[in-house]
Protein backbone atom coordinates (compact mmCIF):
# COMPACT_ATOMS: atom_id res chain seq x y z
CA UNK A 1 0.00 0.00 0.00
CA UNK A 2 2.78 2.45 0.90
CA UNK A 3 4.51 1.66 -2.40
CA UNK A 4 1.33 2.49 -4.34
CA UNK A 5 0.92 5.82 -2.52
CA UNK A 6 4.57 6.76 -3.13
CA UNK A 7 4.22 5.78 -6.80
CA UNK A 8 1.09 7.92 -7.23
CA UNK A 9 2.75 10.90 -5.54
CA UNK A 10 5.62 10.67 -8.04
CA UNK A 11 3.08 10.73 -10.86
CA UNK A 12 1.33 13.79 -9.39
CA UNK A 13 1.85 17.03 -11.31
CA UNK A 14 0.43 20.39 -10.26
CA UNK A 15 -1.20 22.28 -13.14
CA UNK A 16 -1.05 26.08 -12.93
CA UNK A 17 -1.81 28.70 -15.53
CA UNK A 18 -2.17 32.49 -15.42
CA UNK A 19 -5.18 31.99 -17.72
CA UNK A 20 -7.30 30.73 -14.81
CA UNK A 21 -7.90 32.36 -11.43
CA UNK A 22 -5.27 32.11 -8.73
CA UNK A 23 -6.49 29.82 -5.93
CA UNK A 24 -8.12 31.66 -3.03
CA UNK A 25 -7.02 29.02 -0.52
CA UNK A 26 -4.55 26.19 0.07
CA UNK A 27 -5.28 24.20 -3.09
CA UNK A 28 -4.03 23.87 -6.67
CA UNK A 29 -5.86 24.96 -9.81
CA UNK A 30 -5.64 21.37 -11.01
CA UNK A 31 -3.70 18.18 -10.37
CA UNK A 32 -2.63 15.65 -12.98
CA UNK A 33 -2.10 12.04 -11.87
CA UNK A 34 -0.98 9.88 -14.74
CA UNK A 35 -3.37 10.66 -17.59
CA UNK A 36 -6.14 11.99 -15.33
CA UNK A 37 -6.72 15.67 -14.58
CA UNK A 38 -8.68 16.79 -11.53
CA UNK A 39 -9.63 20.46 -11.56
CA UNK A 40 -10.56 22.48 -8.54
CA UNK A 41 -13.96 24.08 -8.63
CA UNK A 42 -13.93 27.17 -10.82
CA UNK A 43 -15.93 30.30 -10.14
CA UNK A 44 -16.38 33.48 -12.16
CA UNK A 45 -13.13 35.22 -11.28
CA UNK A 46 -11.58 36.94 -14.27
CA UNK A 47 -7.93 35.76 -14.27
CA UNK A 48 -6.78 39.00 -15.89
CA UNK A 49 -8.25 41.29 -13.24
CA UNK A 50 -8.71 38.86 -10.34
CA UNK A 51 -12.22 40.32 -9.95
CA UNK A 52 -15.55 38.54 -9.75
CA UNK A 53 -17.83 38.88 -12.77
CA UNK A 54 -21.33 37.86 -11.68
CA UNK A 55 -23.58 40.39 -13.44
CA UNK A 56 -25.85 37.67 -14.86
CA UNK A 57 -25.94 33.88 -14.64
CA UNK A 58 -25.15 33.23 -18.32
CA UNK A 59 -22.01 35.38 -18.42
CA UNK A 60 -21.00 34.03 -15.01
CA UNK A 61 -21.31 30.45 -16.27
CA UNK A 62 -19.39 31.29 -19.46
CA UNK A 63 -16.46 32.65 -17.43
CA UNK A 64 -16.49 29.55 -15.23
CA UNK A 65 -16.34 27.36 -18.33
CA UNK A 66 -13.57 29.50 -19.85
CA UNK A 67 -11.57 29.06 -16.63
CA UNK A 68 -12.03 25.29 -16.90
CA UNK A 69 -11.00 25.48 -20.56
CA UNK A 70 -7.77 27.25 -19.57
CA UNK A 71 -6.92 24.46 -17.13
CA UNK A 72 -7.69 21.79 -19.71
CA UNK A 73 -5.54 23.59 -22.28
CA UNK A 74 -2.65 23.84 -19.83
CA UNK A 75 -2.84 20.06 -19.45
CA UNK A 76 -2.95 19.71 -23.27
CA UNK A 77 -6.61 18.65 -23.24
CA UNK A 78 -10.01 20.04 -24.17
CA UNK A 79 -13.64 19.42 -23.26
CA UNK A 80 -13.70 16.19 -25.29
CA UNK A 81 -11.41 14.73 -22.60
CA UNK A 82 -13.81 15.53 -19.75
CA UNK A 83 -15.42 12.43 -18.22
CA UNK A 84 -17.12 13.98 -15.17
CA UNK A 85 -18.31 17.40 -14.03
CA UNK A 86 -19.73 18.57 -10.74
CA UNK A 87 -21.91 21.66 -10.78
CA UNK A 88 -22.84 23.51 -7.61
CA UNK A 89 -25.46 26.24 -7.88
CA UNK A 90 -26.98 28.58 -5.34
CA UNK A 91 -30.43 28.56 -6.95
CA UNK A 92 -31.91 25.63 -8.88
CA UNK A 93 -34.06 28.17 -10.77
CA UNK A 94 -30.85 29.05 -12.68
CA UNK A 95 -30.41 25.45 -13.86
CA UNK A 96 -31.75 25.95 -17.40
CA UNK A 97 -29.58 29.01 -18.10
CA UNK A 98 -26.46 27.36 -16.66
CA UNK A 99 -27.19 24.19 -18.65
CA UNK A 100 -27.62 26.23 -21.85
CA UNK A 101 -24.12 27.73 -21.57
CA UNK A 102 -22.53 24.53 -20.24
CA UNK A 103 -23.96 22.62 -23.21
CA UNK A 104 -22.15 24.82 -25.74
CA UNK A 105 -18.80 23.39 -24.56
CA UNK A 106 -19.67 19.74 -25.28
CA UNK A 107 -20.64 18.25 -28.64
CA UNK A 108 -20.85 14.47 -28.23
CA UNK A 109 -20.09 11.75 -25.72
CA UNK A 110 -21.16 14.01 -22.88
CA UNK A 111 -19.48 13.57 -19.50
CA UNK A 112 -21.23 12.22 -16.43
CA UNK A 113 -22.45 15.03 -14.19
CA UNK A 114 -24.36 16.04 -11.13
CA UNK A 115 -25.89 19.41 -10.36
CA UNK A 116 -26.46 20.24 -6.72
CA UNK A 117 -28.10 23.27 -5.15
CA UNK A 118 -26.10 24.49 -2.16
CA UNK A 119 -26.72 27.12 0.50
CA UNK A 120 -23.63 29.21 -0.23
CA UNK A 121 -20.64 29.16 -2.56
CA UNK A 122 -17.23 30.86 -2.21
CA UNK A 123 -17.44 34.62 -2.56
CA UNK A 124 -21.25 34.26 -2.81
CA UNK A 125 -21.12 33.30 -6.49
CA UNK A 126 -24.04 31.58 -8.19
CA UNK A 127 -22.23 28.66 -9.84
CA UNK A 128 -19.07 26.60 -9.33
CA UNK A 129 -17.96 23.79 -11.65
CA UNK A 130 -15.17 21.22 -11.40
CA UNK A 131 -14.13 18.56 -13.90
CA UNK A 132 -12.23 15.32 -14.25
CA UNK A 133 -10.60 14.69 -17.62
CA UNK A 134 -8.54 11.85 -19.09
CA UNK A 135 -6.02 11.96 -21.95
Amino acid sequence: MIFVIKFLLKMKKIINTPNAPTPIGPYSQAVMVGDTLYTSGQIAINPGTNKLEIADIKSETKLVMENLKALLNEAEMDFSNVIKCSIFISDMNNFAQINEIYGTYFFADFPARETVEVACLPKNVNVEISAIAVK
